[in-house]
């Protein structure tokens, strides 16, 4: 018999230029539970909470919090502070293996879920290389950010690499590279370091790789988000800005300059997902090496 979660304060406005609450981010967890929990399954979890909705800001919890049911697991792992600067120290991580676990999530006030890369078995072997896209502030960013995501696509297909793209549910782009689990996490930053780096070459104007925004002219091509320990929000997660909208899978043929990330909302995304079902599920099950590519790219 599997647990129930009891939802409090479901009229709790969480989004308040849109009157959307707590209770209506349960109903869509709760509906798209089946298509989020693998891309979950097994990954440390950071719960980013939002007690009182966008307007109060967020925090973010590693360690399972006190009164965790459970029929939640958690895995201990080591973290080091931001930066590396500091003491280490031991972090019980939930896990949302479960629908349950999610909508746990959903009571605790998360909103967008945020995991790992590589899984409690491997956690040192990274599922994916992440491209993080990051547009300017102006107007036309986001067009150009598509065209930055089609340069990465040719750039990655010349490499013999398959890659899914998604919104971030934010402004920007994220760029998945699945891969079997036998590169480390200095292996993939170093093949995103390389490649975003190239594009940057050969794109001047439109790519960076540069940190600073008062020195940044284009589309951030992010290589630092690959890293033991980082997290991005899952594919069909809900992300904290207005409207709700999700990061949606796409196919690469619907990455056009006229979508625009807020277009994908709750709805949007499940309609999708019963029409195109997982467009994220090959990311799930990676048959391509690392290795020969980032050999390439030394070269």
């Amino acid at each position: 018999m599997s647990p129930e979660v009891k939802l409090s304060s479901a009229d709790r406005v969480l989004f308040p230029d849109d009157g959307i609450t707590k209770g209506d981010l349960f109903r869509y967890y709760d509906a798209v539970a089946d298509t989020i929990v693998p891309h979950l399954k097994d990954r440390p979890f950071t719960m980013k909470r939002w007690r009182e909705g966008l307007p109060g800001g967020s925090f973010f919890q590693k360690q399972a919090p006190k009164g965790i049911p459970d029929w939640i697991p958690t895995r201990q792992f080591r973290t080091w502070p931001r930066g590396g600067k500091g003491e280490s120290r031991l972090v019980d991580f939930p896990l949302v293996n479960s629908r349950e676990a999610l909508l746990w999530m959903v009571q605790m006030h998360c909103i967008d879920m945020n995991a790992w890369y590589s899984r409690v078995d491997k956690p040192d072997r990274p599922d994916w290389v992440l491209f993080d896209l990051d547009p300017p502030e102006e107007d036309g960013a986001f067009a150009l950010c598509v065209r930055v995501a089609h340069y990465l696509h040719d750039a990655l297909t010349e490499l013999e690499l398959e890659a899914h793209v998604k919104t971030s549910g934010a402004d920007g782009i994220h760029i998945l590279v699945p891969i079997v689990r036998h590169s480390t996490y200095d292996d993939t930053y170093e093949f995103a370091e390389l490649l975003s780096r190239k594009l940057e070459a050969e794109h001047p104007g439109e790519v960076t790789t540069e940190w600073l925004k008062k020195k940044r002219a284009g589309v951030l091509v992010d290589h630092r988000q690959n890293g033991h320990g980082k997290t991005i929000a899952s594919a069909y997660s809900v992300r904290p800005k207005p409207g709700a909208p999700v990061s949606t899978p796409l196919r690469w043929d619907e990455l056009t300059e006229e979508i625009m990330p807020r277009d994908f909302s709750m709805q949007v995304a499940l309609d999708r997902v019963a029409q195109h079902g997982d467009l994220f599920e090959p990311v799930l099950h990676a048959k391509q090496a690392l290795g020969p590519a980032l050999k390439a790219l030394r070269s």
